[in-house]
Order: C-alpha cells, then structure tokens, then sequence
C-alpha cells in the first residue's frame, strides 16, 4: 500500500502564506487521511537577492527565525506522534551564483532534516534577480526584452532546473525538484509557450534526476492558478519519471488550510493508479 504523503507544505513563518496555526493544516490532514506529512517552509534569502524590498519581505523568514522554525516544527512532531508523521523540511531556493549561502543556512540543520525541495523560483532578469511566479506583468517586465523570446526564458529556466538537480543530489536527506515546469504558471497570459520545447526539457531532466537520487514534487498548485490550470509535473514527465524509477511525491504547496489535499484524486488517477 502506498504512504499517503503531502509532500510540499507551508506554515505561518510563510510570509505570503497565512497566519494559522499548524495544527489546523495537521489536523485536516488527519481527517484526510494522510500518514505522512512534509513542511517545507521557506528558507531566509540573502540581503537584496531582488531589487525590491517590499516583495523581498514577503518571500522568505529572516534568518533571526530559522531556530524558532525547527524548534515549532519538532514541537508539531512530538505533538501528533503517533497520529501522523510530521518530517522537518525546507523547500530551498536555488540561488544562482550564491550557493554558498545555502550550503551555510542548511548546514546547522543537516541531521534534523528530513525533506528537501529544491525550487526555481527566480532568474536573471532587468536589474537583477526576479522572481518567474510573481504577477504576469512582472514576468512581463523581467524577462522578455531581457531575453527576447519566450523561448530564450523557457531554456534558461531549465537550465537553472538542471543546475538545482545537480546542487540537491548532495544534499544527504530526501530531497526533490519544487514544481518543475513553474515556467508555464502565467501561460495563459504570455506569449504562447512551446509545448514540444518544454517537454523536450522535462524529458531530459529524467535521466539527471534518476541519477542525482532526486525525485519529483508531483505539484498541484497550478489548478489553483488562473493563468495555469493543470499540474506543474505533466502526464509525459509522471511517465518517464515512473519508468526510470525517480520518486514521485503529492505536493499540495498549501498555504492556507483549506489547500490541504488539494486536488488529490488527480495525483490518485494520474500517478497511483498508474502504478498499480
């Protein structure tokens, strides 16, 4: 029988997120049914990663609060042992040319955590670092006449995700991909996007991802974007993943209780049943 598992998970340390208290997210969980249960908050990012303070507030803990994020985290898994599994995790940025900082902010942590999501959430663009899951007009401004082509941005972006595939296997816990194909959130609100390109690129992250011992945050949040509508790992990519024995985990990405479980019968139908 397979774990039932939530793999991808936020808290009140989620500055875009919501202020409830864990065990609400925990105990909808319980009435769910899940037996296990990843939380996976943000990490501190460093001072002025994006030329924009306001945002640069809302992304991530200041680092003052990681030891209170564990020491809240264990208190969560002493309080419902034995009713379901709580794993300590983080869902790590992968910082382009500042790996160093994250190399610093895991290492204190490394035999307390237990999972790892190792997320894209940010390129090179106008003025430097910006973010690719803001607001479409952002994306806008960031990145197409910095690169020119819708094209241009799907092939960096990919590139960034095979550079976190090769940063994560080092990692010595459970660790995956954070919603591999986030490149098509605004989809619907930019230029057309090629199908064939990004499925080329997911295609081609099986092998290195196989062999890196990563697996796949099964990502549902995209149903909940209007710009987006479907799940940010595609049918082609649970496929490939499936054949070549790369995990594949159910991630709500919940930031408010309500998404708890969220869109659970897609991940049944489309990686569960498939596998039985």
């Amino acid at each position: 029988m397979t774990l039932k598992w939530d793999g991808h998970t936020h808290t009140k340390f989620c500055y875009h997120g919501n202020k409830a208290e864990t065990p609400e997210y925990l105990e909808r969980a319980i009435a769910l049914g899940f037996e296990r249960y990843t939380i996976s908050e943000h990490p501190p990012l460093p001072e002025g990663w994006i030329d924009n303070p306001a945002l640069m507030a809302e992304l991530a803990m200041p680092e003052s609060e990681l030891p209170d994020y564990f020491a809240y985290i264990e208190e969560m898994k002493a309080r419902y042992t034995g009713r379901i599994e709580v794993a300590l995790g983080l869902e790590m940025d992968y910082l382009y040319e500042n790996e160093a900082y994250s190399d610093r902010i895991l290492a204190p942590w490394l035999d307390k955590l237990e999972d790892v999501v190792v997320s894209v959430h940010y390129l090179p663009g106008r003025g430097g670092m910006r973010c690719i899951d803001f607001t479409p007009d952002d994306f806008k401004d960031a990145f197409l006449e910095t690169y020119g082509s819708m094209a241009n941005i799907v092939d960096t972006y990919f590139d960034h995700v095979e550079m976190a595939i090769a940063w994560a296997s080092k990692l010595p816990m459970r660790k995956r991909i954070g919603h591999p194909n986030l490149i098509r959130k605004f989809q619907q609100a930019l230029p057309p996007i090629d199908d064939a390109q990004v499925e080329a690129r997911l295609l081609a992250l099986v092998p290195k991802l196989a062999e890196a011992g990563v697996g796949v945050d099964v990502n549902v949040a995209g149903f909940r974007v209007a710009t987006c509508g479907e799940c940010y790992a595609p049918d082609a990519l649970i496929r490939a993943c499936r054949e070549a024995g790369v995990p594949l985990v159910y991630g709500s990405d919940t930031h408010r209780p309500e998404h708890v479980g969220a869109d659970w019968d897609w991940f049944e139908a489309h990686v569960l049943r498939a596998e039985a």
